[in-house]
């Protein structure tokens, strides 16, 4: 409406990050095609383009993107084309990389690999979509059909 050119959604998309504040705590995946900025909680996986973990920020599970910058916390791994960790970055995991930079002060522990291949990190369009089972889960078995199911070598040693 105010600009001359045009913008696929795509690009407009890329320029808002969606942002996960210090205050908030998220348990699950999380898949953008743009930025993603952690300054809360997150247990589970991330995939994006850009990831940026602000200071107060933890991730616990793997974290795949073109590019990765460090301010915070993850346990886990990191897959990434460029891997920055700044002197406040505490990481406890792997890291496969082409670009690696550590400030001094950084944590780091855990094993730093390059990437071998050129598909190696994976687009998020690329992602698959996550089922969720729909049903509930079978119910446990109760301990007299256990018993049924044992040999009689099994119920010699009891």
């Amino acid at each position: 409406m105010f600009s001359k050119g045009s913008k696929s959604s795509k690009d407009a998309h890329r320029g808002v990050p969606s942002i996960i504040s210090a205050d908030a705590k998220l348990i699950g995946d999380i898949v953008s095609e743009g930025e993603v900025q952690i300054d809360g909680q997150v247990a589970g996986d991330i995939q994006c383009h850009t990831l940026v973990v602000g200071e107060s920020g933890a991730i616990t599970g793997a974290c795949v993107a073109e590019i990765t910058r460090v301010h915070g916390a993850i346990t886990g791994s990191i897959t990434s084309r460029s891997v920055y960790l700044a002197k406040t970055a505490r990481m406890i995991g792997d890291i496969t990389h082409e670009s690696l930079a550590i400030e001094p002060g950084a944590l780091m522990q855990g094993h730093c690999g390059r990437i071998e291949d050129e598909e190696a990190v994976a687009t998020p369009a690329a992602a698959k979509p996550v089922e969720v089972p729909t049903s509930s889960p079978p119910a446990p078995l109760a301990l007299a059909d256990k018993r049924e199911k044992e040999t009689p070598e099994m119920k010699e040693a009891v």
